[in-house]
């Protein structure tokens, strides 16, 4: 069965956008090297631009979720639609996104433009539904596989009208 030409253009994230095996310093460090692949992705027109407001929004609230998940967003002038970029921690490392019950061994990056305001929460609002659940957590942590990620992430956003 072909697939619609336009289901490429509806993906949220690819596996060009998920580090297996990231090992980030901290943070601000994850979100710079998951913007990298938007970036790389041709998602993001500025990188230093675009990291400028992600920092901004870290500063002004914690983005940690609870079960080990860094959700650092942005809206931004520089984003050409709406993305999400992931990062799985090596083992052993985390990353403190100032959740309560401790540091993240999942990030997503979550990028929208500017001008989508209603987008960006109900992105932020969809994905945090299905990170809620721990199955979800624990298929993103085991799946060892880009393309299996990207997958993930884009079929838990499905009904999201984007």
């Amino acid at each position: 069965m072909a697939e619609p030409l336009d289901r490429y253009d509806a993906e949220l994230t690819t596996p060009d956008m998920v580090i297996l095996e990231m090992d980030a310093t901290d943070k601000f460090d994850a979100a710079s090297q998951l913007a990298k692949r938007m970036h790389a992705a041709g998602r993001i027109s500025d990188l230093e631009g675009f990291l400028k407001h992600v920092n901004a929004r870290e500063h002004q609230m914690a983005t940690g979720l609870p079960g080990g998940v860094g959700l650092p967003h942005a809206r931004s002038e520089f984003v050409s639609r709406t993305s999400i970029a992931v990062g799985v921690t090596k083992y052993g490392k985390a990353l403190d996104f100032g959740a309560a019950d401790g540091p993240a061994t999942v990030v997503l990056l979550i990028a929208t433009p500017a001008s989508s305001f209603s987008e960006h929460l109900d992105v932020l609002a969809t994905i945090a539904r299905s990170l809620s659940k721990e199955s979800f957590r624990e298929s993103l942590r085991r799946a060892y596989d880009p393309e299996v990620i990207s997958e993930l992430i884009n079929s838990s956003l499905v009904f999201f009208d984007h």
